[in-house]
């Protein structure tokens, strides 16, 4: 897809949008079920079931999904897509692009060893290693402008309102 492709199919809902904001809200989902023979979770992709479990360094055997790497991998994916669609859109040199993240987690947190140790991350990184001519400037627009659309970050980044609720 070239540049023109992609206002081509994004002006439409760009148009739409701004003339009724009330159509760019959308409400994503996600649902899985707790196992009730295991402590894991079976999540619904909407392409497979996954299971999800405890990290080894809390006890999980690693033969299933670690949470914390799947919003990694959320992240890795979202940055992505997103530079691609801007480097798409600013006709950006781009050869090969490879995204990475990697969070530092101290499990006393979550085990409940230490009331100071947080539970989640206390670090992320998240890195482009760019094959590219561009000169610095335009690496420099693309890496703020992908930090800037990119859904996963800004929502690490600008905590949202959470609720929690139980049902019977």
């Amino acid at each position: 897809m070239d540049a023109g492709q992609l206002k081509a199919l994004q002006t439409p809902m760009k148009d739409a949008y701004r003339e009724d904001a009330g159509r760019a809200l959308i409400t994503l989902r996600a649902r899985g079920a707790v196992d009730d023979q295991s402590i894991s979770c079976k999540v619904d992709t909407g392409r497979a079931i996954v299971t999800a479990g405890l990290h080894p360094a809390t006890g999980g055997s690693g033969m299933e999904l670690c949470s914390g790497d799947m919003l990694l991998e959320a992240l890795v994916a979202c940055a992505g897509v997103t530079l691609k669609a801007v480097a798409t859109a600013l006709e950006f040199r781009l050869g090969e692009a490879v995204v990475s993240a990697e969070g530092d987690l101290d499990f006393r947190g979550t085990l409940g060893v230490a009331k100071d140790a947080p539970v989640g991350f206390r670090a992320i990184r998240l890195v482009f290693k760019l094959d590219t001519d561009e000169p610095k400037e335009r690496i420099d627009a693309l890496i703020k402008l992908t930090e800037r659309y990119c859904v996963v970050f800004q929502t690490l980044n600008v905590r949202p309102e959470l609720s929690v609720s139980a049902e019977r």
